[in-house]
């Protein structure tokens, strides 16, 4: 798998732009990524060191609309840390 095909895109919400005061980036990533193979392409896609990488698989919710019932789609999450001082210039505010 290539870098480009792990990050999917980023999750920009109210929480994780919190966590970008702490040094932490979140993706939604390619659900069969592991840890290494997301922390290498963070640092070969933006040229930055990383420290950790957190995953979660996010389920996906059940909606209705009158009497259609639908499903979100499920996805999987990471959460990058990145060393002191560095950050990614895509995210910022």
């Amino acid at each position: 798998m290539e870098a480009r095909d792990i990050l999917i895109r980023p999750l920009i919400n109210e929480r994780s732009t919190e966590l970008m005061q702490e040094g932490k980036f979140v993706f939604i990533v390619d659900k069969c990524a592991n840890k290494i193979q997301i922390a290498q392409a963070v640092k070969e896609i933006f040229n930055v060191n990383v420290l950790d990488v957190n995953t979660m698989n996010v389920k996906g919710k059940t909606k209705r609309r009158g009497r259609t019932v639908g499903k979100t789609a499920s996805y999987k999450k990471a959460i990058v840390k990145l060393e002191a001082g560095q950050t990614i210039e895509y995210f910022a505010p």
